[in-house]
């Protein structure tokens, strides 16, 4: 079960009351998964707001003809203890609602806590205070997540890996 506690440890909802951690809590689904095991796929329906509770979660890009993915695939590994590095999934609240990279358990286990889309925008809908606090939250992930990957380009770039695919 998801705790209030859980809740308040996540950097996008530190601003909230126990009231409206409640109101989160009540759609929360926490999930383990064991290391190697994919948590949704590149191109997968964005329909979940996810959080890292604990364990390691790498974001990878798919390779062409289904070769597997590796650390030279990561482009961004998210952590329970960093709270910058905690939330993934943004893409259930942008347009075309697709996940833009795969996400793999690299610990020998992971949990993530699931937040149902619609259930946060509905509570958003009811409590805008609420739905601005997190949304503004998650710009700044999305903004530190778009950084990261210019930063991982430009390794690749400058030592010719982009060359090679």
């Amino acid at each position: 079960m998801v705790t209030l506690k859980d809740l308040d440890k996540v950097q996008a909802f530190k601003e909230l009351s126990n009231e409206q951690l409640a109101a989160i809590q009540q759609f929360c689904v926490k999930q383990e998964f064991k290391r190697g095991d994919r948590l949704f796929k590149e191109g997968d329906a964005a329909d979940h707001l996810w959080l890292v509770a604990d364990g390691k979660v790498d974001l990878r890009f798919e390779l062409p003809g289904n070769r597997p993915t590796s650390d030279e695939t990561t482009l961004s590994s998210l952590e329970g203890d960093d709270q910058r590095k905690r939330m993934l999934g943004w893409s259930c609240f942008i347009p075309p609602y697709k996940m833009m990279l795969s996400a793999y358990c690299v610990t020998v286990t992971c949990a993530v806590i699931k937040i149902s889309k619609q259930s946060l925008l509905d509570l958003f809908d009811k409590d805008p205070v609420m739905g601005y606090q997190v949304m503004s939250y998650l710009i700044g992930v999305v903004g530190y997540r778009f950084h990261q990957c210019q930063d991982e380009l430009a390794k690749c770039k400058g030592h010719g890996i982009l060359n090679s695919w």
